[in-house]
């Protein structure tokens, strides 16, 4: 049977529904990066209306791709987070949300270290990908966390048997509690890991739970290539290809 996600005893104390006009700069950065930043991604993170806008209560990321005079591409892409707006210790972090198909793509909803210098910069601080789904497979959801040095990464899938991830909206939830993250799709548990550690250059381990016994914010992003979804080809559908988001909720514990 089963394990289904429990909202007892917790209170939600952050939501969006995106239902404005445009997107709340009071709770959302946007994020600006160049290509290559991480993994070998492809594209830039503008901040500009073709890649990150609000319409019919929906968040809508795009990747856009333009052809230069040479015959070569450029990418750009939206993140947006809620880092130094509203970061969280512990809670149950959800998104329903519905992933772009296509060979190249790489949607995340993800939480990162607000404070990188407690523990030492990534992957020593600690990051933990809500959903990941490759858009060549838009069958199969990944949740992982990554931490260590040295860089150690713990992971768990989940495969639709019917369905799929870019057809239909789906919730991905995550319960982070001290000591364990346990991973959802649709209020089922898919995954769940109690083991992890913080060490450094120097192997000196900090006290568990260390990195996750800090604030880590919300980032919603949506990556053009990468060393581990690979890279667009001629077939991927840039004029369809959409990363939409319904709502984003933070619940935590009473207190």
């Amino acid at each position: 049977m089963k394990e289904l996600l429990s909202y007892k005893d917790y209170e939600l104390v952050f939501e969006d529904h995106f239902d404005a006009a445009e997107l709340d700069r009071s709770r959302w950065n946007v994020e600006l990066h160049e290509p290559g930043w991480v993994n070998q991604e492809w594209q830039e993170y503008v901040d500009s209306e073709d890649t990150i806008h609000l319409e019919d209560s929906k968040l809508l990321i795009r990747p856009i791709k333009t052809c230069q005079k040479d015959g070569s591409a450029t990418y750009t892409s939206g993140r947006i987070s809620t880092q130094n707006k509203r970061d969280f210790t512990y809670g149950l972090f959800e998104a329903r949300l519905r992933v772009p198909k296509g060979k190249g793509f790489l949607p995340a909803f993800w939480l990162m270290t607000t404070d990188e210098d407690r523990y030492g910069q990534w992957p020593e601080c600690g990051e933990i990908d809500i959903m990941e789904i490759m858009g060549h497979d838009t069958r199969t959801e990944y949740g992982t966390i990554h931490y260590g040095l040295p860089h150690t990464e713990s992971q768990g899938s989940l495969t639709l048997h019917t369905g799929d991830f870019a057809e239909e909206f789906h919730t991905f939830s995550l319960e982070w509690v001290p000591g364990a993250l346990r991973w959802y799709v649709d209020g089922c548990l898919f995954y769940e890991t109690t083991q992890w550690f913080s060490a450094g250059a120097d192997d000196v381990r900090k006290p568990f739970p260390a990195p996750y016994n800090h604030d880590l914010y919300i980032i919603l992003n949506l990556a053009v290539g990468g060393n581990w979804v690979g890279y667009p080809d001629e077939a991927t559908d840039f004029e369809n290809a959409v990363f939409a988001v319904d709502y984003v909720r933070v619940y935590q514990k009473k207190h």
